[in-house]
């Protein structure tokens, strides 16, 4: 009875910790602003292609897929796309079972 309670507490812990698992986030970009072609560094936690299969910059109403150059766990290289316009914000596509669009708080600024 012991060990069968045991098994059950572990398998029990083993899925809360699977079930939790954190999601993609940035905390910054570098440059904050750039022009047309000019490659940005997204940095924050899991990024890497397991986690974040798109990314895109919003203006809330047209969403831009962008070119990644180079995708981490902790960064996400991408060069900024020729629609792209004005203030932007980060988007990622999840790339879990269920993907979500996730927009983030952190912003680019597109010079002409």
């Amino acid at each position: 009875m012991k060990i069968s309670f045991v098994a059950f507490a572990l398998a029990a812990a083993c899925f809360g910790a699977y079930a939790q698992q954190a999601g993609p986030s940035v905390d910054s970009l570098d440059p904050p602003n750039g022009r047309i072609g000019v490659e940005i560094t997204a940095t924050g936690q899991n990024l890497q292609k397991e986690m974040v299969a798109k990314v895109y910059l919003t203006d809330g109403k047209n969403d831009i897929q962008v070119e990644v150059t180079q995708q981490t766990a902790t960064t996400i290289k991408f060069k900024i796309p020729a629609k792209a316009t004005g203030r932007m914000k980060l988007m990622l596509l999840t790339a879990d079972k269920d993907p979500k669009y996730m927009e983030l708080p952190v912003g680019l600024t597109i010079d002409n």
